[in-house]
């Protein structure tokens, strides 16, 4: 196993008490590894001192202000292109690693087509598993997580669907080549879903590593965003946008059959609205999804690929038969 230099990428909104009780530990962890490094933290325009809190205790941590607002994609594709090393971990600044983090993370990266690899997450509290393994499925044609799964084999290498953006080991030179996140998803969710799903279809390699180990302090990068609903409206239209980038021909017109009668009706009938806006956005920015589907198409073009999702979810489920596994459902 040969260790790798690694960039730690660190999106940051509001986050200077999350930075001064987590950075320590990431300190510690890439310091215990004994690989060259960097820590970058990209700032989407906080309105607290988190950029001042940066410059007074961490003059070491390479730090990039945006000039606007401008999501999580965007904010970790200034990190991403900034990065010069080896691996990129993309880090959340509300995740704790433990000391031996990457002790068990090299390894992957001794295959050719590994993209990454992510670790197990656990409450900040407790040993409650909060992701794990994914194992993807299709409900007629909206895709969906089955079941987290790991094993206690220490030997046996899992794939996961996707990696969590809030700890993922990512080949850099792979992550630069596929265009980094895709920021039709701004301001948050489903991106790295989909960021996997980009590489899975390159033929590259997604894992998880049951031995690392972080604890995540749930939900505190987005409580502060706006109300419940407008949340639900973002995760839902973003949700659309990945079906409609991934699904192809008939596939894609039963799809969005499907989610007129299955997810849009039913749910105005009992007064949620808020599902309107995520369904107008879909239609509204077609021409954004349609240039993402070219970039896509040059991307899996320009690598001989002609994998679709559904030969995806095809090679996860295939890789699991005959293991022992623990799984749990999200």
């Amino acid at each position: 196993m040969a260790k790798k230099s690694v960039s730690i990428v660190i999106p940051n909104y509001n986050g200077e008490k999350l930075l001064a009780t987590y950075l320590p530990f990431t300190f510690t962890a890439i310091e215990n590894a004994e690989v060259a490094y960097e820590v970058i933290v990209v700032d989407d325009c906080s309105t607290d001192r988190s950029v001042e809190f940066i410059k007074e205790h961490y003059p070491q941590i390479k730090l990039l202000v945006n000039a606007k607002n401008a999501g999580f994609s965007f904010t970790c594709n200034q990190g991403i292109n900034a990065a010069q090393h080896d691996l990129v971990l993309l880090l959340n600044s509300d995740v704790k690693l433990t000391p031996d983090y990457f002790e068990h993370q090299f390894k992957y990266f001794d295959a050719d087509d590994t993209f990454g690899v992510m670790g197990r997450i656990i409450d900040i509290e407790g040993d409650h598993i909060q992701d794990a393994a994914r194992m993807p499925k299709f409900n007629g044609l909206k895709l969906k997580t089955d079941y987290f799964y790991y094993t206690d084999a220490v030997d046996d290498r899992l794939y996961t669907f996707y990696l969590s953006g809030a700890n993922a080991l990512i080949d850099t030179t792979k992550l630069k080549a596929i265009g980094g996140f895709y920021e039709l998803f701004s301001p948050f969710y489903c991106e790295d879903m989909e960021l996997s799903i980009r590489a899975w279809k390159l033929g590259w390699k997604c894992y998880y590593e049951h031995q690392s180990v972080c604890r995540h302090q749930v939900s505190a990068t987005t409580k502060d965003f706006q109300k419940p609903k407008w949340i639900k409206s973002i995760y839902y239209r973003n949700r659309f946008y990945m079906h409609a980038l991934h699904l192809n021909g008939l596939a894609l017109l039963a799809w969005y059959i499907q989610i007129t009668i299955i997810d849009l009706l039913p749910k105005l009938l009992v007064g949620q609205f808020w599902i309107w806006k995520s369904y107008k956005e879909l239609f509204k920015n077609k021409d954004l999804i349609n240039q993402y589907r070219h970039r896509l198409k040059t991307l899996v073009d320009g690598h001989d690929s002609n994998r679709s999702v559904f030969n995806v979810v095809d090679e996860l489920t295939q890789s699991v038969k005959g293991k022992s596994l623990t799984r749990f459902k999200p």
